[in-house]
């Protein structure tokens, strides 16, 4: 028996895929064993473009040995220790680090272990905030209705996406949904060059209709992942923090996917120039070596816990582990040494004309994204925007695109949470070489997608 396969019935038994089906066979089961760069392999040898840094995860790329090290290091001198209470030398440095590089006065850091846990934190935060402001009534959040947030019962429920929330209803009271800027499908703007700013104003709306005396937070991705690479369009930004400011309420940058250079700079907010009152990161903050979140908080949050004798009634085990604070200091030592962030920026218009160069493809609707994090959605028919049916979603992504890009060696994502989308976000250290392998094996799927789906 080959090692493929024997690791391939073993996951059939065992493992249990997060959002996967539990087949009953292993055809088409793949096991990747290792990675180099940009590209990862197989158990059988086939090798893979990282098109989706593994889950917009892997910022510097596969088998990066100082990065190894840093955890070998670290777990050979203190392998584990809680910040309960106490502290741990790389825990210190890190916060101290994040701090220095996050915009404004988010100087304080609360670790998690990953995305879901650091937008869970920020409600709850939120919530012992204004209690301790003296308005206990301030427990709502403002969030998008296609965005995701995380999978933990506050964070799924400041998600969007009811495919994915409905089995678990009821889910924690309080999530409030206003529009995404989703311009091209827009029925209020998108014959206009850009969005007029109603999806800003929406959010005004939605706290006066709830009453501003009941909204804590709005939660928003600088760039939202879910229905492919939603942009901000001009003045959305200056519009948000102006609303938030008028009504007392805090602004949560979720940028689990956008920091740490996915858009050039290593916060989202950089890259459109607003001041949040919390940051939640993850993924790259360790470009996958460890696991880790955080969140960041501004002076004004932490104001009533600071020498109050007040804590914030909330904590994980594993959060600012030893060994993926080292790596992450690792990590960003790296993205300073190689000029990672200056690297994406001056690569992202070869990227981005990589994508337009398949415009030409009848299929293909509309490329939208910023750095390194772009979607492309897929249409029946460009003329009218037509969309296709959900039986025909499910043959052209599940049933073709998925193997089919697969089997060309490329990775990507292709997904229909909203409507069917192409989601490119290599990893950062990616250039011009890898552009092209992207498109020319894009090209080729696509075009035989069409025939496919009679496009």
């Amino acid at each position: 028996m080959s090692e493929h396969r024997r690791l391939a019935e073993l996951a059939e038994r065992h493992l249990w895929g997060h959002f996967s089906v539990l087949k009953n066979d292993i055809d088409g089961t793949r096991v990747i064993e290792r990675g180099q760069g940009c590209h990862v392999w197989d158990a059988e040898g086939n090798r893979y473009l990282d098109g989706l840094a593994g889950l917009f995860v892997s910022q510097l790329g596969h088998g990066r040995p100082e990065l190894a090290r840093a955890a070998g290091d670290q777990a050979a001198t203190l392998g584990y220790f809680p910040i309960w209470t106490y502290g741990h030398p790389k825990a210190i440095e890190l916060a101290a680090k994040l701090a220095e590089l996050a915009p404004g006065d988010l100087n304080r850091v609360f670790f998690t272990t990953g995305g879901s846990e650091a937008v869970e934190s920020a409600w709850k935060l939120a919530r012992q905030y204004f209690k301790l402001k003296g308005q206990p009534d301030r427990v709502k959040v403002i969030s998008r209705n296609l965005a995701y947030h995380g999978t933990t019962m506050g964070a799924l429920s400041i998600t969007g996406l009811d495919s994915i929330k409905t089995m678990f209803e009821p889910l924690v009271p309080g999530a409030v949904k206003v529009p995404e800027t989703n311009h091209y499908r827009c029925p209020t703007c998108q014959d206009d060059p850009h969005c007029t700013l109603h999806a800003a104003d929406a959010i005004e709306e939605a706290i006066l209709r709830e009453g501003p005396e009941t909204i804590a937070a709005v939660f928003l991705e600088p760039v939202q992942n879910a229905g492919g690479c939603f942009t901000p369009p001009p003045g959305y930004w200056t519009r948000v923090r102006e609303i938030c400011d008028r009504y007392g309420v805090l602004l949560v940058s979720d940028e689990v996917i956008c920091a740490f250079g996915r858009l050039g700079y290593m916060f989202g907010c950089e890259s459109y120039g607003y001041q949040p009152d919390m940051i939640t990161c993850a993924k790259g903050l360790t470009s996958g070596y460890a696991p880790l979140g955080a969140m960041l908080v501004s002076d004004k949050v932490a104001e009533p816990f600071v020498g109050t004798g007040e804590s914030f009634l909330h904590g994980i085990t594993f959060a600012g582990h030893p060994v993926s604070c080292a790596v992450a200091l690792a990590n960003l030592q790296i993205f300073e040494d190689e000029k990672v962030l200056e690297h994406v920026r001056t690569n992202e218009p070869a990227f981005r004309a990589a994508l337009d160069d398949l415009a030409d493809l009848p299929i293909i609707g509309d490329i939208r994204g910023a750095g390194y994090f772009y979607g492309i959605e897929l249409v029946k028919d460009r003329t009218d925007r037509v969309s296709f049916s959900g039986e025909e979603r499910e043959h052209l992504l599940r049933g073709f695109l998925s193997n089919r890009l697969l089997e060309l060696g490329l990775i990507c994502r292709a997904d229909d949470r909203g409507e069917p989308v192409i989601q490119l976000a290599p990893p950062l250290i990616a250039g011009p070489d890898e552009f092209a392998e992207i498109t020319s094996k894009l090209r080729q799927a696509l075009t035989e997608a069409m025939a496919e789906v009679g496009t």
